[in-house]
């Protein structure tokens, strides 16, 4: 048993906006209502030529996020709209990185917007293992920054790992959480590298350690990654699907069933592995039945939505 595309994209859905519009602030704060009625296009080929001429006010820009534009954003029901608009933001952050290199906000809004894009709407294995490799070394780049000995998170033992991880605190948490998440998908598009998954236990103790420090950053994300992580493999090649239910069940009441997503998955990955088709049909019934229009969620439960129908039908065969 492998990953799955949506083991970790659908959740990353829902934070992708959040760093998409990284760029000048005054640019932004003056002219986006006026360019917002121009085809959205031209839209983002203007932000990324204005750049040159703002990149003074960068380091504003990379730490203030465009609460409004992004608001919008998470509220669209449209996924197609958000997918066709995704390879110019791509670009877009990387403009901003090739004049800014070391700014640690910009790095984690980069690998936040690259694990996102690639895990929840590329299909081409090859360019998706090679966007998640950027991702990756984007969250590496972006955590080395202020913390010299998180530099060889990659190369150093597991024990000296761990010791790293309980040095970092909780204003590590960003960092961090992007880390585990950027590390998950690239796994996830290497699944058929046992070496990259045996790298499961290093996102393993990063998202424990996520927890212990702030349990309901990202409204509890966290949790919802280790579930999923305890649920990848049956028991007998050392699944734990007791541990991974717990971690759901707490994911969503953090979330106070606000993430649709959380039962999708929880559904997909514990009920399914233990063949509990009650649960199963259950979560995902209350999925379909929910409102999808809740703020900050709508795209990602919009999502939530549609791949709930898919597992119902689906069901039918598993079980």
């Amino acid at each position: 048993m492998g990953f799955s595309r949506q083991n970790f994209g659908s959740f990353e859905l829902i934070r992708v906006v959040r760093c998409m519009f990284l760029f000048c602030h005054s640019f932004i704060r003056v002219g986006y209502r006026k360019i917002l009625s121009i085809a959205p296009s031209f839209y983002i080929l203007i932000s990324i030529l204005l750049l040159s001429g703002c990149s003074f006010f960068i380091s504003s820009a990379t730490v203030d996020m465009t609460e409004n534009l992004s608001q919008a954003i998470l509220n669209n029901n449209d996924l197609a709209t958000v997918e066709a608009g995704g390879p110019a933001y791509l670009l877009m952050v990387d403009s901003l990185l090739y004049r800014n290199p070391d700014n640690e906000s910009l790095l984690r809004g980069a690998s936040n917007i690259y694990t996102a894009y690639t895990t929840v709407f590329v299909k081409d294995q090859a360019r998706a293992k090679k966007l998640t490799e950027k991702a990756l070394s984007y969250a590496l780049r972006a955590i080395c920054i202020r913390r010299p000995k998180t530099c060889r998170f990659r190369e150093v033992n597991f024990q000296e790992f761990k010791r790293t991880l309980l040095s970092l605190e909780i204003k590590d948490v960003p960092d961090l959480f992007t880390l585990g998440s950027a590390w998950s998908a690239w796994i996830q598009m290497h699944r058929e590298d046992w070496n990259a998954v045996a790298e499961i236990s290093r996102v393993e103790a990063i998202m424990k350690r996520v927890i212990e420090l702030d349990e309901f950053y990202q409204d509890g994300g966290a949790h919802l990654y280790l579930g999923v992580l305890a649920t990848f493999l049956p028991p007998a090649l050392g699944g734990r699907p007791d541990v991974g239910r717990r971690h759901f069940e707490r994911a969503l009441e953090i979330s106070k069933d606000k993430n649709l997503m959380v039962k999708v998955l929880y559904a997909q990955h514990y009920a399914r592995l233990v063949f509990d088709r009650e649960l199963h049909d259950r979560l995902l019934n209350e999925v379909l039945e929910a409102k999808a229009d809740v703020p900050g969620y709508t795209l990602s439960n919009t999502l939530a939505q549609q791949r709930a129908k898919e597992l119902m039908k689906s069901g039918e065969e598993y079980f």
